[in-house]
């Protein structure tokens, strides 16, 4: 019997060289990992003390992709794990050449009031940046206003759609405090949690913590730093004075209010029609111009939108209101306004570390807030 018709040559196949192998090991990691980045998951750390008590300078933490909807990439041509600078080199992480439209796959909810979410910094879509919306800085703030929503602040307190609006469980501001010439033990201002910033600001704290305080012996009175309506500081404008570029007629005056006492205003919802005059233009003005992307001339006291004269305008997105926790330290709407859909960026889950700087070696590590979710 010809055993050959059983034993056909077959060309053995070429075994890959190690480096080939690390190699496509190295492809399929940075592949699935963008992808579990874009779609899914992705981490995040506080940079900033601007969300304290609630979130902490240190904590690292995961953010939902899933929960709004992932966004589809605007800026595809980027290099991988780098949001905008490239590091040590300080170039651009991403090729601008290409820009495609704005698209949100299917979520499981809405950003709703007091959800802690993070999105794209607004305000770098102007010089020096210029950065494309998904390449702008992620802030992290929380949701104090839905599209539609009516909201003003009086008092420091938050009013939406003319109700009270229950405080954030870590909401701090700074006080002034009057002792009888002894200060506060260190121990106790460490319990406490009270910080003392270098801006100049008093002593920040809860007002649980300031509740306490105030039962000292040694504590004559501690007052919370709160601006009375209608002192604006025009060393520290709020919006939308910030934006005198969308006054109607040069003299029109600014709108005086401060980081305490604003509104009322009307957030944007897609579809909604405002009228376009000396007290709507200054507040919506950017909205229509830089996020919408129209064409907003005021030539002879007449408004005008792609070259045509306009009395109203309707929104093409939806909008939202974002505040820091830490009401006197953070860069927040209330200096630059709302926050359009298409900077959204994910929902805040929960702290998987947490780490002090300033605390000794072993002291480093927050234990008691690994693994806590984010209210």
């Amino acid at each position: 019997m010809n055993w050959k018709f059983w034993n056909k040559n077959k060309t053995a196949k070429k075994k890959k060289s190690a480096a080939r192998e690390w190699g496509d090991a190295i492809l399929f990691a940075v592949i699935a990992a963008t992808v579990i980045r874009t779609l899914f998951i992705e981490a995040y750390t506080i940079p900033t003390p601007s969300m304290e008590r609630s979130l902490l300078v240190g904590d690292f933490l995961f953010v939902s992709k899933v929960n709004y909807g992932a966004r589809t990439p605007m800026t595809p041509v980027s290099f991988p794990f780098a949001h905008h600078t490239m590091p040590l080199l300080g170039t651009k992480a991403y090729w601008d050449g290409l820009e495609l439209p704005y698209y949100r796959l299917p979520g499981l909810a809405e950003v709703k009031k007091g959800d802690v979410v993070v999105f794209n910094y607004p305000m770098e879509a102007d010089a020096p940046f210029n950065r494309p919306v998904d390449k702008r800085e992620n802030y992290i703030k929380r949701c104090q206003g839905a599209p539609g929503d009516t909201i003003a602040l009086l008092h420091a307190q938050v009013y939406v759609n003319g109700k009270a609006m229950p405080n954030p469980p870590g909401e701090q501001t700074d006080y002034t405090i009057v002792n009888n010439g002894t200060d506060l033990n260190p121990e106790i201002t460490d319990e406490l949690k009270i910080t003392q910033y270098e801006n100049g600001a008093g002593p920040t704290m809860t007002k649980e913590s300031a509740d306490k305080v105030r039962t000292f012996s040694n504590i004559k009175s501690i007052t919370a730093n709160i601006k009375q309506p209608g002192a604006a500081d025009p060393t520290n404008p709020v919006f939308p004075a910030a934006t005198p570029q969308y006054k109607l007629h040069p003299g029109d005056k600014d709108f005086n209010w401060n980081v305490d006492n604003f509104g009322p205003i009307i957030i944007p919802k897609k579809g909604w029609t405002v009228k376009l005059d000396s007290l709507t233009l200054p507040v919506y003005g950017r909205a229509i111009e830089v996020y919408e992307g129209n064409k907003l001339e005021i030539q002879n006291g007449e408004i005008k939108i792609n070259g045509q004269k306009a009395t109203t305008y309707t929104f093409k997105m939806n909008y939202y209101w974002m505040m820091g926790d830490n009401r006197h330290d953070s860069a927040d709407s209330r200096f630059w306004g709302f926050v359009p859909e298409d900077h959204i960026v994910g929902k805040a889950l929960f702290i998987w570390m947490s780490w002090d700087d300033n605390a000794s070696f072993l002291g480093k590590i927050r234990w008691s807030r690994l693994f806590r979710g984010i209210e």
